[in-house]
Order: structure tokens, then C-alpha cells, then sequence
């Protein structure tokens, strides 16, 4: 009994462990999208009808009820959430390891090897939309890796359409590995492709719908936006060397070299015994590896849905062949490397000040009598102030920042405002404009709340300093 309550142990002090860390990572202004996404849909708000969202829509709307339990805590809630879906996408290599006949031992050091990459810690660390698919994503590994053993059944394949599509549903890099995998079921039928596809078909359904809802603008949030923005936002900044292949293969290589993954790549392609089998968990890491390697440059975080059913392979090789000192010595080495870039973070616990910070926001806005929405690059504060986010800027600083991309005419009736025509995107003024949360601290860029300031104060706003904060409000002049 206490052997088989080992793992069990081990993932719950993990998700503790990761819970602490999501708590002590720096803000990210990668995050403001999100929680202003999860807040709006909690409002009775829709993707991409009401507001924009860079992303295919299923997040939201799961995290839309963690917002509206959530409260002024909103945003520390979608962290924690995150860090528990990446606790339980490492629980979810193991077990399939140990399916795909993994020792209880090589299953831990893979799932354990896993845990230590910064593409997996970084991702899961921060109210991003990284962890939900990459836990839908691991958990049908299970299901998968047992199928190909020939233990098969019409609800697990149905399981496994479900989750891939679910993957899918919250991030667009996951629909590869999801049709990767439909296409291997209807080669191998063993894995049952009929009740595959009746599994995938809610998920499925949702985009669709979604895109029934209003087409222009999920084809412009979905499509478009990721297409079209890298380009002009590297060449205003004069970088557009992030954009060649040389940046992405250094980049590629520099990402997997922090943690385990390289290590495994190098390990399951020398190894060739375990390669016999459970062939979709191959296919799977190489659509996850193309799907990353697809949008240019490629950050970290793209690399994820490789990992997943990398490390269950790794689990199989490790169990055909027991490593070697030095194979051991470059795991311990490349393990610790994937940590570094995590534990360097630690130390500043922002999370209770970036409360307090909302909170002093908040009294603000009540002083100066604004109970409106706001508008900000920022809306990851808002919560805490008690207000809503602006849904012109529910994509925080990332349409923003962009100067060309969609025509005038689009940007009104997309309801989108970017900084090359502000006139016109806020031509129904926002009670209050926020400031101050867009800036080198949270790894943004702090021109962009300078020109929406310079807006403000040449629109005739006051302008309210949030004592002990760096935030400032601009409030409409009645």
C-alpha cells in the first residue's frame, strides 16, 4: 500500500512546490491577456464577439468561473490553477510510462526529468494559456499508449478525441499533434478513429461555434493577428534576425538545452529497441516539435507540446536500458540547468504587493467616483481594484503595440485599439485610463503606457498618481 501511494505523495508535495513557485515568479505582461479573458467571460462577456482574444477559445471559458469564484483574487487563482494542470501533466507522463511498461523507476525519472525543464516551469508559472492544453495533451497519453499495447475501448478513444481537441480548443499549436494523431488512429484502427472523432466533436463544436459567432474576428484574433504581428513588431524594433532560421534553430536548441528535453532527444533517437513500439507517442513529439518550430522566432513555451509524449518515450528507453554514469551525470547537469532560469526568478514574492497595488487602485477609482470599466494595458490588476477591464484592451499590450496590421474600418468594428489610432479606437471615452503596469518590470515595453498617457493628458483627463504605487489613473474630465 505505501508503494502505491509513493507517486501519489510525491505529485501532491509537487503541485505544493509549484503552487509556491507560480507565487514567487515575476509579473509578465504575457499574463494580462488571460486574466482579462477569464474576467470578461466570467461577466457573461464572449470571445471574440465582445472582446478580442489572441487564441482559440476554450480558457476562457473554463477559467471564466475560477474568475467569478476567484473574486479580487482572480489573478493569483489562475496562477495557482496553472501550477496544479502542470503537476498534473507530469502525473500524467508517469502513468503513462508505467502503462507503456515502465518500471515504477525509469517512469519517475523521466516524469521527474520532465519537471525539471524551464519550457515546462516557465509555462506553467505564470497565468498564461500554457498549462490547460498541455494537460489535455498528457492526459490522453494514457489512453494512446495503452491502445497501442491493444488494450482498446470505445470510451477511452472517445477520451482521447476529447482531450486532444481540448487541446486544441486552448491553444491552435495543439491542433497538430490532434491531427497527427487522428491520422496515425485511421492508419493503425486499432486506436478505434470512429469514436476518436466522436470524441474530438464538442471541442471541435466550440470552435466552430465560436467562429459561426462572429467569423471576422476569429479570423482575425485566431489567424490573422499571429500571422501578421511578429513581423511588424520585429522590424519596428529593428530585430527582424529574430526571424531567420539560424535565430530559430539557436533559439530551439538554447530552449531544449534548459532542462532534460535535448538530453532526451539525443537518448530516444540512439536508442532503437524501445522505438518498436507505441509509435504514437513518436508521431505526437514530432507534430508537438513541428507545431513549435512553425510561427517565427519560436519562444520557449511553443516547445511544450513535444515534451509530454517525449518524456514518456524517455521512460521506455530509460526501462530497456538502464543509464550509464554518464548519461546519469548529464541528466543531474542538464536537470539543474532547466532550473536555474526559475530559481534566478524567486525571491521577490510579487504577488502580494501586485494585490495590494490593485487594491490601492481600487480606492482610487472609488475616490474619483469611477465604477466603469477600465481602460489598460494592464487588466491583470483590475481584479483586485474591483473593476473590469476595457474590453477594447482585453488583449492588454499585444494589439496595442501594433501599428498596421488590420485597416481602420477593421479595428471599429473589431472593437480594437491600437496605438497608431488611438482617436479612434477611444472615441467613446473610458471614465479612467490606468498606467504604469507596461513597462521594463514586467518585461513589456514602457513607451506603450507613455503614449497612451500622452493620449490621455492631451484628451484633457486628470491625472491621479495611486499612492505607493507606480501606477497612475487618468480620469475623464466630466
Amino acid at each position: 500500500m505505501t508503494r502505491l501511494l509513493t507517486p501519489l505523495r510525491l505529485w501532491l508535495l509537487l503541485a505544493l512546490v509549484l503552487a509556491a513557485v507560480a507565487m514567487a515568479r515575476p509579473i509578465d505582461h504575457d499574463e494580462s491577456q488571460y486574466v482579462a479573458a477569464a474576467v470578461l467571460a466570467a461577466h457573461g462577456l464572449i470571445p471574440y464577439r465582445d472582446f478580442a482574444y489572441l487564441q482559440t477559445p476554450l480558457q476562457p471559458l473554463l477559467f471564466g468561473p475560477l474568475a467569478g469564484i476567484g473574486g479580487i483574487w482572480t489573478w493569483p487563482l489562475l496562477r495557482l490553477a496553472n501550477a496544479v494542470l502542470g503537476a498534473a501533466a507530469i502525473a500524467f507522463v508517469y502513468r503513462a510510462g508505467r502503462i507503456g511498461n515502465a518500471g515504477q523507476r525509469p517512469a519517475l525519472i523521466a516524469a521527474g526529468l520532465f519537471a525539471c525543464c524551464d519550457i515546462l516551469l516557465f509555462s506553467i508559472g505564470t497565468a498564461r494559456n500554457d498549462a490547460l492544453p498541455a494537460a489535455l495533451l498528457a492526459a490522453a497519453l494514457p489512453f494512446v499508449v495503452a491502445a497501442e499495447r491493444g488494450v482498446v475501448s470505445k470510451l477511452p478513444a472517445m477520451l482521447v478525441g476529447l482531450l486532444l481537441a481540448g487541446a486544441a480548443a486552448a491553444k491552435i499549436s495543439y491542433a497538430l499533434p490532434a491531427a497527427a494523431y487522428g491520422v496515425y488512429a485511421l492508419v493503425n484502427r486499432r486506436h478505434l478513429p470512429f469514436f476518436v472523432l466522436i470524441g474530438a466533436l464538442p471541442a471541435a463544436s466550440l470552435v466552430a461555434a465560436s467562429w459561426w459567432s462572429s467569423p471576422e474576428a476569429f479570423v482575425a484574433d485566431v489567424l490573422r493577428f499571429p500571422s501578421l504581428a511578429p513581423a511588424e513588431y520585429y522590424a519596428a524594433g529593428g530585430r527582424l534576425w529574430k526571424l531567420s532560421y539560424a535565430a530559430k534553430a539557436i533559439d530551439t536548441l538554447k530552449f531544449l538545452a534548459l532542462g532534460p528535453a535535448l538530453l532526451a532527444v539525443l537518448l530516444c533517437i540512439r536508442d532503437r529497441r524501445s522505438a518498436r513500439q507505441l509509435e504514437a507517442i513518436d508521431w505526437l513529439a514530432l507534430a508537438g516539435l513541428i507545431a513549435a518550430l512553425l510561427p517565427f522566432p519560436t519562444w520557449r513555451q511553443y516547445l511544450l507540446p513535444m515534451l509530454p509524449p517525449l518524456f514518456v518515450r524517455l521512460a521506455l528507453v530509460l526501462n530497456d536500458r538502464s543509464p550509464t554514469r554518464p548519461t546519469l551525470i548529464a541528466g543531474g547537469v542538464f536537470a539543474f540547468a532547466g532550473l536555474v532560469p526559475t530559481l534566478l526568478s524567486l525571491g521577490a514574492w510579487p504577488m502580494p504587493q501586485a494585490m495590494r497595488d490593485g487594491q490601492a487602485i481600487g480606492d482610487a477609482l472609488t475616490r474619483a467616483h469611477v465604477l466603469e470599466p477600465v481602460a489598460t494595458l494592464s487588466p491583470q490588476f483590475l481584479p483586485a481594484a474591483r473593476r473590469l477591464p476595457d474590453p477594447r484592451f482585453a488583449t492588454g499590450p499585444f494589439y496595442f503595440r501594433s501599428t498596421a496590421l488590420f485597416s481602420p474600418a477593421e479595428e471599429a468594428r473589431l472593437g480594437l485599439v491600437s496605438q497608431a489610432r488611438l482617436d479612434q479606437g477611444l472615441a467613446i471615452r473610458p471614465a479612467a485610463i490606468l498606467t504604469g503596469g507596461e513597462g521594463a518590470w514586467t518585461s513589456g515595453d514602457d513607451a506603450l503606457d507613455a503614449r497612451l498617457a500622452d493620449w490621455a493628458t492631451r484628451a484633457g483627463y486628470a491625472r491621479v498618481d495611486v499612492a505607493g504605487t507606480r501606477f497612475r489613473l487618468y480620469i475623464r474630465p466630466r
